[in-house]
């Protein structure tokens, strides 16, 4: 069984940034591809960054491309998400995902990721 913990969340004013934490416990050998999702109030889940199971790709969500980046440290069984030049609009809460083999074919469809962690806010204030 894998369990995950995010961390990191907080409130920053526009064009701050903010590096969240998703431990992985557990089950950690298997392989995984990681993702990181978030949700505001009253809309859909979001996938913003996924990375997959070897660290060879990763991709982003448009809203987010080029400000966010997503790595995993496999030996501390972490993944990371920093954030930089965030705006009001990231405000959300976070979540950290695992996705075991057979692999979701739209890494945004967040129906196909097993297992979630319980979330970590972000505010960012205009």
């Amino acid at each position: 069984q894998v369990r995950l913990q995010e961390s990191g969340g907080g409130s920053v004013k526009d064009g701050g940034s903010l590096t969240l934490t998703c431990v992985i416990s557990g089950d950690t050998d298997r392989r995984k591809n990681m993702a990181w999702f978030r949700q505001a109030p009253g809309k859909w889940r979001e996938g913003v960054a996924v990375v997959y199971f070897d660290g060879t790709s990763s991709y982003y969500s448009g809203s987010v491309k080029g400000r966010f980046t997503i790595t995993q440290d496999y030996f501390k069984n972490t993944v990371y998400l920093q954030m930089n030049n965030l705006k009001p609009e990231d405000s959300a809460m976070y979540y950290c995902a695992a996705d075991f083999f057979p692999y979701v074919g739209n890494w945004r469809d967040s129906s196909g990721f097993d297992v979630w962690g319980q979330g970590t806010q972000v505010t960012v204030s205009a």
